[in-house]
């Protein structure tokens, strides 16, 4: 079995897209060497993400991510145990939205690109099915929408 644990968070104030990257190629790494799999989303100053391993492995993880100081209201939105793996490759989806100017068209990419991934994947637990109802709301929201 394969044990899914769906968060949601937000970055602290001031945190830099150089901290976000460094996030991202430490997890990549780190989660390989674990067999955690899954997909993270960044916009709007959010953090949506679905990780995928073994139950012991992914509770210890979180207890990690629960305690950096890089975010706050950190909570968990869905656990369960599956069959299969949604997301048996990382993924992260990342929009700079808080650096400078950006683009309208580039926005609009990026959520049809993950349009596409939630299309392509098929949600068959109801930590999944939660992840993807979560990044969708996030997606609908302007950009720089308060929080």
């Amino acid at each position: 079995m394969i044990y899914e644990l769906t968060y949601e968070s937000v970055a602290k104030k001031g945190l830099l897209t150089a901290e976000i990257d460094e996030i991202l190629v430490t997890s990549r790494a780190r989660n390989a060497k674990s067999g955690i799999t899954g997909c993270l989303v960044y916009y709007n100053r959010r953090f949506i993400q679905i990780l995928e391993g073994n139950q012991r492995t992914i509770q210890e993880l979180y207890q990690k991510i629960e305690n950096d100081d890089r975010h706050v209201q950190v909570r968990i939105i869905a656990e369960n145990a599956v069959e299969k793996r949604t997301f048996p490759d990382w993924g992260m989806a990342y929009f700079p939205i808080d650096e400078g100017s950006v683009s309208r068209s580039e926005l609009e990419q990026f959520r049809r690109n993950l349009k596409l991934l939630a299309d392509f994947s098929k949600p068959e637990s109801v930590t999944s099915i939660l992840f993807w109802v979560k990044v969708k709301s996030l997606m609908a929201e302007p950009p720089g929408f308060p929080l």
